[in-house]
């Protein structure tokens, strides 16, 4: 029973921390990562999501890569926040809340791990 709440509370604090603190702009690079077909197959399957939800994920993704290329390219972590803040809120908004937690924690764990691959292999 400890375990599992202590489980449940690092994941709570992991998905928490994602909106606790801004990323340097390097580390928005993982937005851009899931514009990538293998890389969604890959988070639809740990997500469990519909066919239609991974749909409309892919358009999203597609969406926050143009706008991720964009600020990065111009060195603007204003517009990175912003295309990041444009996909949690559309993720959040297609995902159940389960799944949704299960996202934050992937995009938290690939950020903090500095392996932009580690949403490909799961």
């Amino acid at each position: 029973m400890k375990i599992k709440n202590i489980l449940t509370a690092m994941i709570m604090l992991a998905s928490v921390s994602f909106s606790a603190s801004a990323l340097e702009l390097n580390e928005y690079k993982v937005f851009n990562r899931l514009n990538n077909e293998s890389t969604q197959k890959s988070l639809a399957r740990y997500l469990q999501t519909s066919e239609a939800q991974a749909e409309m994920l892919k358009t999203v993704f597609e969406q926050t890569g143009n706008k991720m290329k964009h600020a990065i390219e111009n060195e603007n972590e204003i517009a990175a926040e912003k295309a990041m803040w444009f996909n949690l809120a559309n993720a959040k908004s297609i995902l159940t809340p389960a799944q949704y937690k299960k996202y934050l924690v992937a995009l938290n764990l690939t950020v903090h791990s500095r392996n932009y691959e580690v949403l490909a292999e799961k």
